[in-house]
């Protein structure tokens, strides 16, 4: 089954935690990360995935979260990022935060989007100048609107703003790598993007990005890390 991402924060929370592996074999970090997203289940996250970035060296693990109030909210980070310190010989974490989706359109008519293992997908981040968050979160609908979802390639597109600091977000899933690749290679971003929202970013950054897990992967064929390894956490199913 695939992953979802929602078009509004009705229902869910939605999380993004951004690594930069230390070691060579990025696979032990994926290995980690995936028994991070059993643990993230028994703290009520009802999807996780990972991306790898196709040319760069990033990693970023996604996560749906069951909705709660802020208060909890708090807790749960610090929950995560106390288990998140079991991989920090793999890895350096860059950047996290719980993320709002406000917007989102797909050509097949849904209300959220979805990805498997093996698809791509591409994020964009920025964080607004002095003109403030809300104008560049506007600017961000308007290239969805008038830009994203008629491009060519893409299957749907979502914008997110940060809970946890001045930062806009936004991911497209694409139908295939190639198309992608066709649609960077072709377009003119300094005519068609760049006025958006070039005056009204001070950062923008932009990846590539494989989907290389989700979590209703069938993990078995893996080489399975112990959690104990990975994380420092029980068995699933242990009590406490």
């Amino acid at each position: 089954m695939p992953c979802l991402v929602p078009f509004d924060n009705r229902n869910l929370d939605t999380s993004f935690f951004v690594f930069r592996p230390t070691g060579v074999v990025v696979e032990e970090l994926i290995e980690a990360l995936q028994w991070f997203s059993f643990y993230a289940e028994d703290h009520g996250c009802a999807y996780s995935a990972l991306f790898k970035s196709i040319h760069g060296n990033l990693v970023i693990w996604y996560g749906a979260w069951i909705k709660r109030s802020e208060e909890k909210k708090k807790l749960l980070k610090a929950s995560l990022l106390s288990a998140l310190t079991k991989v920090s010989s793999l890895a350096i974490l860059l950047d996290y935060g719980f993320f709002e989706p406000y917007a989102g359109e797909s050509k097949d008519g849904l209300r959220n989007t979805k990805f498997s293992t093996g698809d791509t997908v591409s994020m964009t981040a920025m964080c607004p100048n002095s003109h403030g968050l809300e104008a560049l979160s506007y600017a961000c609908l308007a290239v969805l609107k008038s830009i994203s979802i008629k491009m060519e390639g893409v299957s749907s597109v979502v914008c997110f703003q940060c809970h946890d600091k001045p930062r806009v977000a936004s991911m497209h899933v694409w139908k295939s790598l190639q198309s992608c690749y066709s649609w960077l290679l072709s377009s003119d971003h300094r005519r068609t993007i760049a006025p958006y929202v070039k005056h009204l970013a001070a950062t923008i950054e932009y990846d590539v990005f494989r989907v290389v897990y989700v979590s209703n992967d069938d993990i078995i064929n893996f080489r399975l890390l112990s959690p104990q390894q990975a994380l420092g956490t029980k068995e699933r199913g242990e009590e406490e």
